[in-house]
């Protein structure tokens, strides 16, 4: 790096205009240049050399603006001119980059140093943090010491060449999956595609995080090289990283998004079975009913809320069907939040109640209680307070001595015989930039690696029978692919309603999830997790509330952080069949597969039940008190839903050439292949879908270990009989 940052006097004053000093420090005395050194050495080496020309020429427009006057020798008025022309893309002089691009650069470093965890190398002293009162850990917390030793894992070299059934995916479903076969005497290969992550590896780092994408590789996703998706739209395709929104980012690690979720334990209630049925099928859509009922699914539910861990209380859910019991824990503590917005709800007589959480809030299982710190949704618990499948039914699976999980390896297709039927998976990983492929044979095999890459297996798995991808016959796979539309509301109350007590949502309502006028479907809507400075940013320049930089920017951040209060929901989606995964036919992951493809937009009715439910937010807050609301709802940018709550691509059904899979996750014309993840969901429901694809793979898991079971029994009676007949 040629730039020396710290003798950098241009830099360093435009560091001190976008964080001025007042009565905190200055940008510039609060660390963001040994942030900016930092981040240009390690992630952003590529943007060096446009950091370098691009001080460069903001020093020759200053001095032919001002008489030959350097940049930091101007009045601070002439400075901040200088900047506002230059957003604008007004120039003194011929600029050999964007203007505009580097002063974004440069205000967008300088935030992220400002207000991001001092680990970063920013923010010194947590001095912004300080400054508008946030606080990422209770002040009086304890944490405990974690082993931060990951359960023995497999090698590549001792996996065995033969198991009677293989999970793809050590997510949410596949590691139900793999805990219910293996206990129930199977011998299990479970493969997961990224690393089995401590807790110290998932730190609460603000940049880095499953929830904020601004251009880092995150520890529980994919790395950005070699491994891009194609995201189409009308004005083309478009080649992403699993840094850009577009990409869809899923969690891969061992427990998938279980390791970095917001743990909200939501059950669909019985309407989210039957959409079609409920509302009619909107032109356009692919709406259809569910193959199973809730009462299908009830005493699933049951089993992961126990088994897994949930505390809450039912009153919170009771839109959801009947139970068999309430939940293993109470509810967490309420926080400041609560009490100010169950006063506007009961005003509009509104019902409300706790949200159930998969986090411990009594110690249980041999961990401990959440300490309630301001660092959850996307981030992993450094107490292992939150419950995943990595500390639950995995650890479980492997206790059993017949479970095995290879890491760090991704599945490249499924292997058939001549007949076309499944006989286990192709294989391959990355050792040390040598890349190492093998086979793997299996009576049965388990899919659950998310509905964007399970859909991409089987597309990318051809056979002479099935040209088009594995169940692929009447071109069902890849298709209806959903996540959540989130949408909301932001009010700004006269008192300071933010405490930073975590996880953050302590008060629901059910109440627009269905039977709205003029709406299909709705949405649960809840107060929000505790939100990181660095995402209070974004929403407050984005809502235009704030000033992007400037002392303005700085005394907003202090004056409105803890006077913020966010409500908002996922909306049930509609799904659209032309909403799609599909595989590009020329762009390659780095190990030459093809990448998905994704394609096609949300369909319109979803516009209007957005739109409904952030004005209906904006009531529970307006009700509540806050002064200011500004109603947050989805853009109108083209695209399909997906990310973290990815689902549909394969869905349920009753008939082959409308679904993928029969109501037991089978895949049609595949009596040996199953699958136990989000991608089977005919629709996505009103809440986060965790716990329905946890009940789910318990479900499914639990009816092919019976049917094996069964089978084993023939064979075995069989065998007895033959050698009865033998003897006579």
């Amino acid at each position: 790096m040629n730039i020396n940052i710290h003798e950098d006097q241009t830099l360093q004053a435009l560091i001190d205009r976008v964080i001025p000093a007042d009565e905190y420090p200055s940008g510039w005395e609060a660390g963001v240049g040994d942030f900016i050194e930092r981040i240009l050495s390690t992630d952003l080496t590529v943007r060096i050399r446009f950091v370098e020309e691009g001080l460069g020429l903001l020093q020759q427009e200053s001095r032919a603006r001002h008489n030959d006057t350097d940049f930091a020798n101007l009045p601070h008025e002439a400075q901040d001119k200088i900047i506002e022309d230059l957003l604008a893309g007004k120039t003194a002089i011929d600029w050999m980059i964007s203007a505009t691009e580097f002063i974004m650069l440069i205000i967008r470093l300088t935030i992220q140093g400002f207000y991001s965890d001092p680990d970063n190398g920013g923010n010194h002293d947590a001095i912004s943090w300080k400054m508008i009162n946030y606080h990422m850990g209770p002040r009086d917390a304890f944490w405990p010491t974690i082993d931060a030793t990951p359960p023995q894992t497999i090698s590549w070299d001792t996996i065995s060449s033969s198991y009677e059934i293989i999970v793809v995916g050590a997510g949410a479903g596949g590691g139900v999956a793999a805990c219910v076969l293996a206990e129930a005497g199977h011998r299990v290969l479970l493969i997961e595609r990224g690393d089995w992550l401590t807790a110290t590896m998932l730190r609460p780092d603000h940049l880095r995080n499953q929830r904020t994408m601004l251009g880092y590789d995150t520890p529980a996703g994919p790395p950005a090289d070699g491994n891009p998706r194609v995201h189409s739209t009308s004005a083309g395709d478009a080649i992403v990283n699993p840094t850009d929104p577009q990409w869809s980012n899923n969690a891969m690690t061992v427990g998938g998004g279980t390791r970095v979720f917001g743990a909200q334990a939501w059950r669909f209630c019985p309407e989210d079975f039957r959409m079609a049925t409920t509302y009619g099928i909107p032109e356009g859509s692919s709406l259809a009913d569910w193959p199973i009922t809730y009462e299908d699914l009830a005493p699933f539910y049951d089993r992961a809320e126990w088994e897994i861990g949930v505390s809450g209380d039912p009153s919170g859910d009771s839109i959801a069907g009947p139970r068999a019991r309430g939940y293993p824990m109470p509810p967490l503590h309420s926080n400041t939040a609560t009490t100010v917005l169950r006063r506007g709800a009961e005003a509009l007589t509104q019902k409300t109640g706790p949200v159930p959480l998969l986090i411990n809030s009594v110690a249980r299982d041999g961990r401990g209680a959440c300490l309630r710190c301001g660092a959850c949704v996307g981030f992993g618990c450094p107490g292992e307070f939150k419950n995943g499948t990595h500390n639950t039914v995995i650890p479980r699976a492997i206790e059993t001595g017949r479970c095995d999980v290879l890491i760090s390896t991704q599945v490249e297709r499924l292997l058939t015989d001549t007949n076309g039927v499944v006989t286990g998976v192709a294989i391959v990983t990355d050792a040390n930039g040598y890349i190492q492929r093998r086979t793997v044979n299996a009576g049965q095999v388990v899919l659950s690696a998310g509905a964007i890459e399970t859909a991409r297996l089987l597309l990318n798995s051809t056979s002479t029978q099935e040209p088009n991808g594995i169940g692929n016959n009447y071109d069902q796979v890849g298709r209806n692919l959903q996540g959540h539309v989130y949408t909301g509301a932001l009010g700004i109350f006269d008192t300071p309603i933010q405490d930073c007590y975590g996880p953050g949502p302590t008060i629901s309502t059910n109440d627009y999830r269905h039977h709205n006028d003029g709406i299909i479907g709705g949405a649960m809507l809840a107060n929000e997790f505790v939100p990181t400075p660095l995402n209070v940013w974004s929403t407050l320049t984005t809502s235009h509330i704030i000033s992007l930089w400037g002392i303005a920017g700085k005394q907003g951040m202090r004056d409105l952080y803890t006077r913020l209060s966010l409500i908002q929901g996922p909306i049930q989606e509609i799904p659209n069949p032309e909403a799609r995964v599909t595989l590009d036919p020329k762009v390659r992951d780095k190990f030459g597969m093809p990448v998905a493809r994704l394609s096609g937009n949300i369909h319109p009715e979803d516009y209007k039940a957005a739109d409904f439910i952030a004005n209906k937010a904006a009531e529970w807050l307006t009700a509540s008190g806050a002064k200011t609301v500004i109603p947050l709802s989805r853009s109108k940018s083209e695209g399909p839903s997906g990310g973290q709550h990815q689902a549909g691509t394969c869905r349920m059904g009753t008939d082959p050439a409308t679904s993928v899979t029969d109501k037991w996750g089978r895949l049609w014309g595949h009596q040996n292949v199953h699958i136990a993840d989000g991608s089977i969901h005919v629709t996505n429901g009103g809440v986060n879908p965790v716990l329905t694809i946890l009940a789910n793979a318990y479900r499914i898991s639990d009816h092919l270990a019976i049917k094996l079971a069964a089978e084993e029994n023939v064979i075995e009676n069989t065998s007895k009989n033959s050698v009865n007949v033998v003897r006579e």
